[in-house]
């Protein structure tokens, strides 16, 4: 209860602060607006770039599993082929 009281008061005193120096609080978010734009656009693009680098990361993950498994039943074929071929070998003596 006493944090609702506290926390009332403070939004009350914050909204007087504000009306009373509205000048001050203007410049001071006119200033700070700048930087603001300036790392959240960098954070941005860094995000945008990870991004980028990880689903490339993903996709060669993603072709090298597919060209070993081709590769695996490539080898899988042939085996087969060559014992289909020593049964029909087995079976003409």
């Amino acid at each position: 209860m006493a944090a609702l009281v506290g926390g009332i008061i403070a939004v009350l005193l914050g909204i007087i602060g504000i009306i009373q120096w509205w000048s001050e609080f203007y410049q001071i978010i006119i200033g700070t607006l700048p930087a603001i734009l300036i790392l959240g656009g960098s954070l941005a693009t860094y995000l945008g770039l990870e991004e980028v680098k990880d689903k490339q990361s993903s996709e060669n993950l993603h072709e090298d599993k597919l060209k070993q498994e081709v590769e695996e039943l490539k080898a899988e074929v042939t085996e087969l082929k060559q014992e289909k071929t020593q049964e029909i070998r087995d079976e003409d003596k």
